[in-house]
């Protein structure tokens, strides 16, 4: 029988600084967005290191492996510039997000975690391996691709450090990127697997690990 398969997300936890930021934008766009989510125990902010599908049965394996790459990164005293909001594009609404420029220790630690990973990935999956659909074909189909591609898409150079504050509609999320942007400066609380979910949330989580004493 085949087993079965989830989607996963590794990913950085951050810092109370980021997290009251994230909790004011969230705000606002569900001010704008009523339908969005809030961010809460099944929509966790967070700076993904790698979205993929993996075995259910390879999950323990998985953390293992994902634990040591952590803790040779690590990362307790690093800190990261918030510095722009922007926005991934979805059918007729985004998930808008809170960007970090890329680092050289954040492009190194991803690359850990990608090969790290590579032994247990599935190339694809349905939207059974996410903690839950959209109600739209449309967002399914896109968050499956996008899972399916980080690996090659969301890497390297590409890499696009950030952290998901909420959804709204693209012509409101074209006016938030184009406004002033103050930027701060915040660190990493913990380092994570979770499950994903809708719009790629971090919904469940499978394994963390403390960075800070």
């Amino acid at each position: 029988m085949p087993q079965s398969v989830i989607a996963i997300d590794v990913l950085l936890e951050p810092d109370e600084r980021m997290l009251a930021q994230a909790e004011r934008n969230n705000a606002r766009l569900r001010e704008a967005y009523p339908d969005g989510f809030a961010l809460d125990e099944q929509h966790r902010p967070h700076i993904t290191l790698l979205q993929c599908f993996v075995g259910s049965e390879d999950l323990d394996a998985v953390g293992e492996t994902m634990g040591k790459v952590i803790r040779d990164a690590d990362l307790g005293d690093l800190q990261l510039d918030a510095d722009r909001f922007y926005y991934a594009p979805g059918p007729g609404a985004g998930v808008a997000g809170i960007c970090s420029p890329l680092t050289p220790e954040l492009e190194a630690l991803q690359s850990a975690v990608i090969a790290a990973a590579a032994p247990f990935t599935v190339p694809t999956a349905t939207i059974e391996a996410f903690t839950g659909g959209h109600g739209n074909p449309a967002f399914d189909a896109a968050l499956i691709n996008y899972v399916s591609t980080f690996a090659e898409e969301q890497a390297g150079a590409r890499f696009n450090p950030h952290v998901s504050t909420g959804i709204a509609p693209t012509d409101y999320l074209d006016r938030m990127v184009g406004e002033p942007f103050e930027p701060f400066e915040y660190g990493l609380a913990s380092a994570a697997i979770y499950q994903l979910g809708p719009f790629g949330t971090a919904a469940r989580l499978i394994r963390r690990w403390n960075l800070t004493a």
